[in-house]
């Protein structure tokens, strides 16, 4: 079930990709925002943060890896979940994109089926006390 009102932040600075993930994930329900550099992604997630960041880690100017450390390190974006989304599956880059502060990481290409599954994962570890409400009306 997709929760209407959950709003994910795409970032990438590839114009195709950008639109291929959002139009993806605003045709299965989701509130979609856009960012093609990490600056303008800080200005999003600083208007208003989302429950989500799928986040391309070759940006120009802020690079991935910096925006989730500057994120994380900040307790009023700290609990959003960033996932790095990259086209680099060199040994070491999910240590890097952890040690950063991702919450998972997805390679490139985008696989269009699986992704609004993973989507719909996350954002389901992102809201426990959804999960918790669930539960409980399941036992009434």
């Amino acid at each position: 079930m997709i929760d209407q009102n959950a709003t994910i932040l795409v970032v990438d600075d590839n114009r195709i990709n950008l639109k291929l993930v959002s139009d993806l994930l605003s045709f299965e329900g989701y509130q979609v925002y856009k960012a093609a550099d990490g600056e303008e992604a800080q200005q999003q997630i600083e208007s208003h943060p989302p429950d989500l960041v799928l986040l391309d880690l070759d940006l120009p100017g802020i690079d991935g890896l910096t925006l989730t450390q500057r994120i994380k390190s900040n307790p009023q974006t700290a609990h959003i979940m960033v996932v790095a989304v990259t086209a680099f599956a060199m040994k070491g880059d999910r240590q890097r994109a952890e040690a950063a502060g991702c919450d998972d990481y997805i390679t490139k290409p985008i696989d269009t089926r699986q992704l609004p599954v993973q989507v719909a994962e996350w954002l389901r570890h992102k809201r426990p006390e959804d999960n918790l409400n669930t539960r409980t009306e399941d036992n009434h």
